[in-house]
This record gives structure tokens, C-alpha cells and sequence, in this order.
């Protein structure tokens, strides 16, 4: 259990007896969530940790093959609550960790009480009858621009990401996090990512879930978002002030005070 303490750096901080386990989003680590865990660690005991691959997480330990869809960074999740022998976890994740939340808590529902989904798609392509937001032509594009210069792709990406276009230092910040982030990796999980489709997996969830929805968000868009919901048994929708794909880290209050809210309802 030991080894999976390092290899996903994995820290745990905070007072309470009841779990919060926060699952960072593609190309970033659990230092994503430095803006709203102070706000949790007097009541819960928060729970942080990086997939393999990113942040502090010892790279060795990547497999590609295992990492070639979602389900090995959920396994990822459930071998962090294996390890630690967490139960009634609430789990918070952003962005591509929605589902890999959600397809850990499919597999193993009694570690989990509450999922909270930050900007969920469960799938990126638009298709028939389905608006993802992206399509296969743009997505060839972004992935040719990881290939040839990440580092370009990420000063760019990034802040487009983030949004909130008049405050720079946002986009700075997710900016510095994607250039830390292995090039071959962060390839790698952004094809997983954004050509994953679980949309077929929604039903499947017997956890109550709350979807958190931001205005103008590039990769999440509004329609997404209400699928989610449409499609999820148990789940509660709402939409935050907030704009961008980012409010843990853009609007780190209003954040806050939508999680405490669900977390604490009976």
C-alpha cells in the first residue's frame, strides 16, 4: 500500500472524520485545488493526490497501455481509496476526473457517498444528435500542435481554458502547470480525454451526484452540462456564475459555498 502512497503522491490533510477526496483535472496536479481545500480541512480530512504521470507522482510507474483509456486512471482512484481503506468518501472532481469518478464509483459504489463533477463531458466530439463541442477535424489540429510543440500548445491552450481573459494571472497559472507536466504524457491523456465517449455510462451511477455548470466554458459547453444531468440518475445541476473551465481556480468562493452546500444536505 505503500508503493501506492508514492506513486500517486498522495497527501492527507485536515481534521475531520468524513473524507473528501478532490481528483485533479488533465494536465494539472492536486495543487489545482490550493485555493479551495483551506476552506474544508477544519471539518473533513482532505485526501490529494496526483495520477501517475502528473504532478509529483513517480513517473516510473507509468504504463501507456494502461493509461490508453479512462479506466486506468480510475483504477488509479480506487487503488488510492484501497490504500488509505477510505469508505463514504465524497469525491469532487473536475473536468475528465468527473468520469473517472464516476466510473470508479460504478465499479466500487460503497467507497462513495456524493460525487461533485466540475465541468463533466462525457464525451468531447459532436455527433449526431449530440453537441460535445469539438470536431474530429479540430481535434486532429490541437493534437498535432501537442506533437510538434507542447509548450507552444500549452501557452496557448491554457488561458483559453481558463477564460477570464481580464485577469492574465489565471491563465499563468494553469499555463505553469501544463509546461511542468510530462509532454509525452500530457499526449497521451489528451487523446484519452477528448476521444473517450461514456456517455453510456451516466445511467450506471447509483451515487448522488451534483454537476457544476460555468458560462462560456470552451471545453465543457452549457449543453454538455445538461446532458449530464438529462442522463445521470441522482443528479443535481448547477449553473455558477463563474466562467471558463476552471472556478476551483477562477472563482475559488463561489466554488466553495456550491460543494459545502451539496456535501452538507441530508
Amino acid at each position: 500500500m505503500d508503493a501506492i502512497i508514492k506513486r500517486n503522491n498522495v497527501n492527507v490533510i485536515g481534521n475531520g472524520e468524513q473524507v473528501i477526496l478532490f481528483a485533479h483535472g488533465f494536465g494539472c496536479d492536486q495543487h489545482a485545488w490550493k485555493f479551495v481545500i483551506d476552506a474544508f480541512t477544519e471539518d473533513y480530512k482532505v485526501v490529494l493526490f496526483d495520477y501517475t504521470g502528473s504532478g509529483r507522482s513517480d513517473l516510473s510507474q507509468y504504463d501507456p497501455a494502461k493509461y490508453s483509456n479512462i479506466d486506468g486512471y480510475a483504477q488509479d482512484i480506487l487503488d488510492v481509496c484501497q490504500a488509505l481503506d477510505l469508505r463514504n468518501v465524497i469525491f469532487v472532481g473536475h473536468s475528465v476526473s468527473s468520469m473517472t469518478g464516476i466510473l470508479a464509483a460504478i465499479r466500487h459504489p460503497e467507497y462513495f457517498v456524493k460525487l461533485v463533477l466540475i465541468g463533466p463531458s462525457p464525451r468531447y466530439l459532436n455527433t449526431e444528435n449530440y453537441t460535445g463541442g469539438f470536431e474530429q477535424k479540430d481535434l486532429e489540429v490541437l493534437f498535432e500542435f501537442m506533437e510538434n510543440n507542447y509548450l507552444g500548445w500549452s501557452s496557448a491552450m491554457a488561458p483559453a481554458i481558463m477564460g477570464n481573459s481580464d485577469r492574465p494571472e489565471l491563465g499563468e497559472f494553469l499555463t505553469g502547470s501544463f509546461c511542468s507536466t510530462d509532454p509525452d504524457v500530457a499526449r497521451d491523456f489528451a487523446r484519452v480525454t477528448f476521444m473517450s465517449d461514456n456517455r453510456a455510462d451516466l445511467s450506471k451511477l447509483t451515487v448522488p451526484s451534483l454537476t457544476l455548470q460555468c458560462s462560456n466554458d470552451i471545453i465543457a459547453p452549457l449543453a454538455v452540462g445538461e446532458y449530464v444531468h438529462r442522463h445521470t440518475p441522482g443528479n443535481e445541476f448547477l449553473r455558477l456564475n463563474a466562467a471558463g473551465h476552471c472556478p476551483h481556480i477562477s472563482e475559488p468562493e463561489e466554488t466553495i459555498a456550491a460543494i459545502r452546500a451539496f456535501i452538507q444536505r441530508n
